[in-house]
């Protein structure tokens, strides 16, 4: 497997199966280590880096935990590339635009990638369709303890592992769900939503992570602190509280639009289709916003020519990087709004 085999087909994560799926998007588990013998990164020399990066790829990739897996050397690989890894959610945008030794493994299938040298030593993430958190965990716990019996990890009796950032010491757990929430943001009821769940304290993002807007309807939902709490409450939390009520609300507001403005609902799928399959020149921000109320409409059986598979493929294709990957040339921003278009106009004619 390469990254230009992986530019091909979509993640995992976009499948669109899974539980809640309608309006989950996906879920993430994501397990922050560091090796106890070695220095966290802020305060790590090249050398040092580039021993940490060894010794990681070589016990992950030796082990169940990787040995099936693609090893990316992501110092030695091209931007291109890179943002091709961004979008596809197998590395954050720090990790890929940072500067010295790094990598990250990549299952067959996408659904889990370990990063090494990012901001922690390691970051071992799971990443499915739908909100599959119960087997995530035992995915990621799974592979935590494997790597554990070859690696000791920096860890305390009374703070639990450390990390680099302290709001990650104690279980170093980030569980992170992205929502489709296109009718909480019709019915203008999405800051109620993202205000009550910071009052659970946790984060509201757009879909690449911190620092992003939610285009297209997405928000990133994840937890912001990890010490003082067992994983399984933490995973609680979201599978049996926060996210079965928020899924509630976005069908709950669907079905009132249904309801109450049937001509108004239509009237934006429609109005987001003929954008798409007529334009010329097309960003990805504005196709992601287009995409949504299509989504949507699939989701509710108002829009029938093609299912939420070939819809998620569009938005990663989509996206600059695989856009580029798979026009097979480098293109300047004007010219891939042209060829986006086109791309457009080709899968979506009726």
């Amino acid at each position: 497997m390469t990254i230009d085999e992986l530019t091909g087909k979509t993640g995992e994560w976009l499948r669109g199966v899974g539980p809640m799926s309608d309006v989950v998007i996906s879920s993430r588990i994501r397990l922050a280590r560091n090796l106890a013998d070695r220095p966290f990164l802020p305060t790590a020399s090249a050398t040092e880096r580039t021993e940490i990066y060894r010794c990681l790829a070589d016990t992950i990739t030796s082990t169940s935990a990787g040995s099936d897996a693609l090893l990316v050397d992501i110092e030695q690989t091209d931007t291109l590339d890179r943002e091709v890894l961004v979008e596809r959610h197998l590395v954050s945008r720090q990790h890929a635009n940072s500067d010295g030794s790094r990598g990250v493994t990549i299952s067959p299938n996408e659904t889990r990638a370990l990063m090494i040298n990012e901001e922690d030593h390691l970051r071992i993430q799971a990443l499915r369709s739908g909100l599959e958190l119960d087997a995530l965990w035992a995915e990621v716990n799974g592979v935590d303890d494997t790597l554990a019996e070859h690696l000791a990890f920096a860890f305390d009796r009374k703070f639990g592992y450390l990390t680099a950032c302290p709001t990650n010491v104690g279980t170093g757990i980030r569980v992170s769900v992205m929502l489709h929430l296109p009718a909480l943001k019709l019915t203008k009821e999405i800051e109620r939503v993202a205000r009550a769940a910071r009052d659970m304290h946790l984060a509201v993002r757009g879909m690449h992570g911190e620092g992003t807007d939610a285009v297209g309807d997405l928000y990133q939902l994840s937890n912001q602190t990890t010490l003082g709490k067992t994983e399984e409450e933490i995973i609680g939390v979201f599978s049996e509280t926060i996210v079965p009520k928020i899924v509630e609300y976005e069908r709950t507001a669907r079905d009132s639009l249904v309801e109450h403005s049937p001509y108004q609902l239509d009237d934006k799928i429609w109005r987001a289709y003929g954008v798409l399959v007529n334009a010329r020149r097309i960003s990805s921000e504005e196709t992601q916003s287009l995409l949504s109320p299509i989504r949507m409409a699939i989701h509710m059986e108002r829009f029938t020519s093609m299912s939420v598979a070939a819809l998620n493929e569009l938005l990663l294709h989509t996206q600059p990087a695989h856009l580029q990957k798979l026009h097979g040339k480098t293109l300047e921003g004007e010219q891939r709004d042209i060829v986006r278009a086109e791309y457009l106009r080709s899968r979506l004619a009726l």
